[in-house]
């Protein structure tokens, strides 16, 4: 399983009944999040996407709703291999039949890029300015997803392109090369992310990950990677397609973040 983790850039990790105790807790507590006016924002693309960040009410050892830490096969994991930091409040991405629909003052061009390509991103860059230049601010150490709800595999699956860590994680190195760590975040990397991001289309396999509660997905930090929209004849309870996901930052940094785990 390392092996694969570190060829693919992702793995996922088998049902685990100590993962779906602490589910239990943690679907109340996001359920009302979805409600919460604090998170009204999030409600985005036509009420077809509760983005949700921040709003899961976890401690940094992940204790949610009464349960213990977050535990399990998927934290052993990474705690052995990646290095386990403390959790920020985690995002409950909601996605609901008819996704996607455009975001609020999002392009026709991005509105197609999210319909067609999944809304393909790597974490942690952000775009700003009128011409949306790329720079990276948050220095992921890794992203666990970890679904709350049953679905049929193709209600808005979480998708990654297979290697593309690689190609990426090369590219951001380059751009960065000779960078001082306190200036890291002021590089305008939008050109080689961009370069990058195509022959990652161009060459690496896209893959579709649908996990069950009780069950976790794990991506590199540099992994491309979106959200496919929802099938015509997908299936949801009520919440829709619920899963909250953690992606702490590194303590030291972008520097941290352009190295290979």
């Amino acid at each position: 399983m390392v092996g694969e983790f570190f060829q693919r850039g992702w793995v996922r990790f088998p049902f685990d009944p100590v993962l779906l105790d602490w589910v239990g807790h943690a679907l109340p507590v996001a359920r009302a999040s979805v409600s919460d006016p604090a998170f009204a924002k999030w409600h985005d693309c036509d009420g077809t996407w509760f983005v949700g960040v921040d709003a899961l009410d976890n401690d940094p050892q992940g204790r949610v709703g009464g349960s213990g830490p977050l535990a399990g096969q998927a934290v052993d994991f990474i705690s052995r291999h990646l290095g386990f930091h403390p959790l920020h409040k985690g995002q409950v991405s909601v996605v609901c039949p008819g996704y996607p629909r455009p975001r609020r003052g999002e392009s026709e061009a991005a509105a197609r890029y999210r319909a067609k390509r999944d809304a393909a991103h790597v974490d942690g860059l952000k775009a700003s300015g009128p011409q949306r230049r790329r720079h990276v601010e948050e220095p992921h150490a890794w992203i666990l997803g970890l679904p709350l709800t049953e679905t049929s595999p193709d209600a808005a699956p979480m998708v990654a392109w297979e290697g593309s860590h690689k190609i990426l994680g090369s590219a951001f190195a380059r751009a960065l090369a000779g960078v001082a760590p306190e200036n890291m975040n002021k590089v305008d990397v939008t050109e080689i992310y961009q370069s990058a991001r195509k022959q990652v289309f161009d060459t690496c396999t896209r893959i579709e990950m649908h996990a069950r509660p009780g069950e976790a997905y794990l991506l590199h930090r540099h992994c491309l990677h979106g959200v496919a929209p929802w099938g015509e004849n997908a299936q949801a309870g009520p919440d829709g397609r619920m899963i909250a996901y953690f992606r702490p930052c590194l303590p030291q940094g972008i520097a941290e973040w352009i190295e290979s785990p």
